[in-house]
């Protein structure tokens, strides 16, 4: 078992979570995690460095194979390597889809409360953006099928699909994909599926790839996957559009190569491969401890806040926090968890409308720092 639970100082490198907040608060926001790479990634990137040149890359085999394993073994999807594009990140794809395959004044669908950079895509490359609501019912989220075919007869030309989902934690059930995969096709409604967290599901839920459903679906959409998320490596810049329908593949490469985009960065291709090839039983340890992290925190709230909800988590290392019973403003909220609490949240109202009175939780640190930032806002809610 590796030892999850040892504190690493990440300040004064150069470190988004760490290194843009007040000294004082404690950081539990941006999707990275506080934990040691495993010592293969690690080992990896030192030969890489060792090396001392860092000229332009050249892609070989040993990389797709890695990721054409990876998805068998893990996801049980059997994929060819021409399905297979280098991009610097998946925001970054978002974003270069958006621009190849709809035009401007089109309309985009997102599911919300969603991931912040969904909404910035569509309004950014000038699309109308067409937001629908999951349905919340006893704290549990689900799509709204019946609102989502009514967009859909209104026009919309493409879906940006988070699964699993940020920020609520849900897994889609291979019916629910279902349902949606086939609504999409019989309105010709592109999928854009962002499987980020793909490989980060707790025990009992199994990620369902949105390709696999279908022929159909399968030619309708196209899959977004990385092993930033899973083996907290965001920095080095590395993900994998799988498109398997060649028309949409070619036009998304055409896009790239416009941009310049095409050229991986020389350190994500060791990485990969360490990650996919010989770290699958650092992430089976991770799940372990995430999923413990994640039943600490919903006792913690249980026993001695239970004022405040956690959203049901099925995956992810990112919890969906409803403070609603507080009947406070939203400002008033970041305000009371940011700066009296001093733990730094993400705001909900940034994930859509409907987030508003929530915010999200990065789970993904030892249990000493969740442990601190749940008493530092108990402490904060109890003088309120």
């Amino acid at each position: 078992m590796n030892n999850f639970d040892t504190l690493i100082n990440r300040q004064n490198t150069m470190s988004v979570k760490w290194d843009t907040v007040p000294t004082d608060q404690l950081p539990m926001w941006v999707a990275d995690m506080d934990f040691k790479c495993a010592d293969e990634i690690i080992e990896a990137l030192k030969s890489r460095v060792d090396h001392g040149i860092y000229g332009y890359l050249a892609i070989q085999n040993s990389y797709y194979d890695s990721i054409i394993n990876w998805m068998k073994n893990r996801h049980n999807w059997e994929i060819q390597k021409h399905w297979i594009v280098t991009t610097p990140g998946i925001v970054t794809a978002f974003n270069i889809a958006i621009q190849t395959f709809t035009k401007k004044g089109d309309k985009i669908a997102i599911q919300t409360p969603v991931y912040p950079p969904f909404f910035s895509a569509v309004k950014n490359n000038g699309r109308e953006l067409v937001e629908n609501e999951l349905i919340l019912k006893d704290g549990i989220y689900s799509m709204d099928f019946n609102s989502l075919e009514e967009n859909f007869k209104n026009g919309v030309k493409a879906l940006m699909l988070c699964s699993p989902h940020n920020p609520i934690g849900r897994v889609w059930s291979k019916e629910e994909l279902e349902t949606l995969g086939n609504l999409c096709v019989k309105y010709n409604v592109l999928v854009i599926s962002d499987e980020i967290h793909n490989d980060l599901t707790f025990n009992g839920k199994t990620h369902t790839v949105f390709s696999k459903i279908s022929q159909e679906i399968n030619n309708n959409c196209i899959i977004c996957t990385s092993p930033s998320k899973t083996f907290n490596i965001a920095g080095i810049q590395c993900s994998n559009i799988i498109i398997p329908n060649n028309n949409l593949r070619e036009q998304f490469v055409r896009s790239l190569t416009c941009c310049g985009l095409n050229h991986p960065n020389i350190f994500s291709v060791p990485a990969l491969i360490a990650s996919y090839n010989h770290c699958e039983y650092w992430l089976n340890d991770l799940m372990i401890y995430l999923e413990n992290n994640f039943n600490y925190l919903d006792t913690f709230l249980k026993e001695n806040l239970p004022i405040v909800k956690a959203t049901p988590s099925q995956g992810t290392y990112l919890v969906w926090l409803d403070f609603r019973e507080l009947n406070l403003s939203q400002s008033d909220l970041v305000n009371l968890i940011n700066n009296n609490a001093k733990v730094l949240l993400n705001d909900g109202s940034t994930f859509g409308e409907d987030g508003i009175g929530f915010m999200r939780l990065n789970i993904g640190c030892p249990r000493e720092l969740l442990c601190n930032g749940l008493n530092r806002i108990k402490n904060a809610i109890d003088k309120l």
